[in-house]
């Protein structure tokens, strides 16, 4: 008997990493929807690839995270407006103000601390090393903080991760 699963004509993992990351999309639609005001103690921790298409951050910013960086949406974001294919947010970074823009598609990770919850996608751009991951842009806070914070617990519960694996 063969132990190997057939290939699927089905792209089941693109088709629940989309389902996911509209859970980001209505989530912070929600935000959105209520002028911009997190409710209760909730925040988010959005990490996506930087060099993915249709990313727009400042050049000094990508060239401090070539590659992937955490964003903080808690106190001090505006401007926050959401798409159907990503979002648009003003942050601070050193005192000095950024607008992003963030396709859906190059989040890799979404993480509310506040009720442990998070998401994690695999990258959708084509990238060659997603092992290579650069550290938090911490929004004004110190990077140690921000990594510490965004680590799921170790008990793993209300974090989602789907990963079926690349096709060589």
């Amino acid at each position: 008997m063969n132990d190997t699963p057939p290939d699927s004509m089905i792209p089941y993992d693109e088709i629940v990493q989309e389902a996911l990351r509209a859970v980001v999309g209505r989530v912070l639609g929600q935000v959105e929807a209520a002028g911009g005001v997190l409710p209760g103690g909730h925040h988010f921790y959005i990490t996506f690839k930087t060099g993915a298409p249709g990313v727009s951050i400042p050049s000094d910013l990508r060239a401090r995270f070539p590659d992937e960086m955490t964003i903080v949406l808690q106190n001090k974001f505006w401007d926050l407006g959401v798409g159907e294919q990503g979002f648009t947010v003003s942050l601070s970074f050193n005192q000095r103000p950024a607008k992003l823009d963030i396709p859906f598609s190059a989040i890799t990770a979404f993480v509310d601390p506040a009720v442990d919850f998070g998401l994690q996608f695999q990258a959708m751009a084509d990238d060659e090393d997603e092992d290579d991951l650069t550290g938090a842009a911490g929004n004004d806070e110190s990077e140690r903080d921000v990594a510490s914070r965004i680590t799921p617990s170790e008990d793993g519960s209300n974090v989602v991760s789907v990963d079926f694996g690349k096709k060589k």
